[in-house]
């Protein structure tokens, strides 16, 4: 692992110098302020922290306190950072993306229907990465992003929603930029890096992925929430590995149930045909992928 550096400024300059891994330039704020910050868009103001241990935690507290929709928070490390089900998420620092943005939907979108919102941002990240660093990404339901290194899939990146408070949504995402073999958490990790991303500079692929939510989240608020015209179902079906493939759904309660994915519905839910030709609808869980897809 890379040693952790000693806290820095808000711009992410470590005080033992701007260029202390020259393999992991710290993020450059102005630029990403003047990039993405813009009249009438989304992203109302854009802040990166040396270290932190929950980008997720630290903006829902300030939404609390009323802090407008579009905010973004970055962090060069994140110490606590949390998947689903209370998983923890680390990377040395400056390795990769870990950031949260506070999302307002209402009153456009029904409550009902905010939990497309991680689906949405897994759409955003994979479609703004596939562009930007020239990797084929999938997504893995409900909110895992894929990458291949050496023929395996291997996860790279996660996405985790979170009610702020009766009106707001927190959505972090996490995804390992340069992370090298011997920095994996998991054999099962991945990286950009690893998948011969055509770049893993750090800048510009956060503004692709910023950029390509704003698009997504705007056509998804100014349908109402509808996943169907706002495309992002079809989207998100067309782009995931799940679907097609014999899993094991983990559900809570300790129990588990193995079928064919065969589709997602209206609900973001996830539906296996199991062998005695049962539909059923999974809504939470964890997936694991039983064959390959076809």
């Amino acid at each position: 692992m890379t040693p952790q550096n000693a806290p820095g400024d808000a711009s992410g300059n470590a005080r033992g110098g701007r260029w202390s891994d020259l393999g992991r330039p710290p993020l450059n704020t102005p630029a990403l302020r003047r990039a993405l910050l813009r009249p009438g868009g989304l992203w109302t103001s854009l802040t990166v922290v040396p270290a932190t241990g929950s980008t997720n935690s630290d903006l829902a507290a300030r939404a609390a306190e009323g802090l407008a929709e579009g905010a973004v928070l970055v962090a060069e490390e994140q110490t606590a950072g949390r998947g689903r089900l209370d998983r923890t998420w680390s990377a040395p620092p400056r390795s990769g993306l870990f950031f949260s943005v506070l999302l307002r939907p209402g009153p456009e979108v029904p409550v009902e229907r905010w939990g497309w919102l991680p689906l949405l941002a897994g759409v955003a990240a994979a479609t703004g990465l596939s562009r930007a660093a020239g990797v084929d990404m999938s997504l893995k339901w409900p909110n895992d992003l894929l990458v291949t290194v050496g023929g395996e899939e291997r996860k790279t990146g996660g996405i985790l929603a979170e009610r702020a408070g009766n009106d707001a949504v927190v959505v972090g995402i996490g995804i390992n930029v340069s992370l090298r073999a011997g920095e994996l958490p998991v054999p099962t990790a991945g990286s950009l890096g690893l998948a011969n991303a055509v770049s893993t500079d750090r800048d510009p692929l956060l503004r692709a992925v910023l950029r390509s939510l704003e698009q997504w989240y705007g056509a998804w608020r100014a349908a109402g929430g509808d996943p169907a015209l706002s495309r992002v179902q079809a989207a998100y079906a067309a782009g995931c590995a799940t679907l097609g493939r014999t899993v094991r759904a983990e559900l809570p309660g300790d129990r588990s149930v193995t079928g064919e994915a065969v589709a997602l519905d209206g609900d973001g839910r996830l539906v296996l045909t199991l062998a005695d030709g049962e539909r059923q609808a999974v809504g939470a869980g964890d997936i694991v992928h039983l064959r390959p897809a076809g």
